[in-house]
């Protein structure tokens, strides 16, 4: 999962190089902590937080597979 956030962030930002996904693995919920370029965050987010809304669909639909839950938080 942390490899299908990356290929897509990577895509979307123009900084790739500074992208890093931190992974907090619990019990039942794996929490994906996105650090970026701050002028990369908007990209990230999209038009009223669409393609973050679309990046988390996936993820979470992906994580479901597992039996899991998926959270992706973007941090400054």
């Amino acid at each position: 999962m942390k490899e299908l956030i990356e290929y897509i962030v990577r895509i979307l930002v123009d900084h790739p190089e500074q992208v890093q996904i931190t992974e907090v693995d619990g019990e039942k919920t794996v929490i994906f902590e996105l650090r970026c370029n701050k002028e990369d965050i908007g990209k990230i987010i999209g038009k009223s937080g669409k393609t973050v809304g679309a990046i988390r669909t996936l993820l979470s639909t992906a994580a479901a597979k597992d039996g899991r839950r998926a959270l992706l938080e973007i941090v400054d």
